[in-house]
């Protein structure tokens, strides 16, 4: 990602505050000798459960739905992301989570479900906030990325 972008900056930053994306953010925010905006928004979606063999069976349930169908702090986890990403006004590199870059690309294309596509690690998705709506500009790589 870092030597996908690095030619294209400096621009903003905005990052989850998890360990791993902090990580993955940090190689292009030393070449451009900035610092990141950590947006909590943008964090991973909230679990019920702190135990990862049960979040993963919870993960892979949620990641089968629509958005529709979810309980009422999934929706309102979704509308933060989407309102997070409204705020940007300028060209600015998010780093988040699967769940998240799924619930921005659905958003943009009218697709309520959870998982839409499945990015693959530190592919990149562009978007561009039209007015008062996300259009997607170009879907990152695909991989095999599976949910726990």
């Amino acid at each position: 990602m870092a030597r996908l972008l690095a030619p294209l900056g400096p621009m903003m930053m905005i990052v989850s505050p998890m360990a791993r994306t902090c990580e993955t953010a940090a190689p292009l925010a030393a070449a451009w000798g900035a610092e990141p905006r950590i947006e909590p928004r943008v964090g991973e979606i909230p679990s019920p459960t702190p135990d990862l063999k049960a979040r993963g069976q919870w993960l892979r349930e949620v990641a089968g739905r629509v958005w529709p169908e979810l309980d009422q702090p999934l929706r309102d986890w979704r509308a933060r992301v989407l309102a997070a990403l409204a705020e940007v006004a300028n060209d600015t590199v998010v780093v988040t989570h699967y769940i998240a870059i799924n619930a921005a690309a659905g958003a943009a294309t009218g697709d309520d479900r959870v998982v839409n596509f499945r990015p693959d690690y530190c592919s990149i998705t562009v978007l561009r906030h039209t007015g008062n709506a996300l259009a997607l500009v170009r879907r990152g790589n695909e991989g095999a990325t599976r949910v726990l």
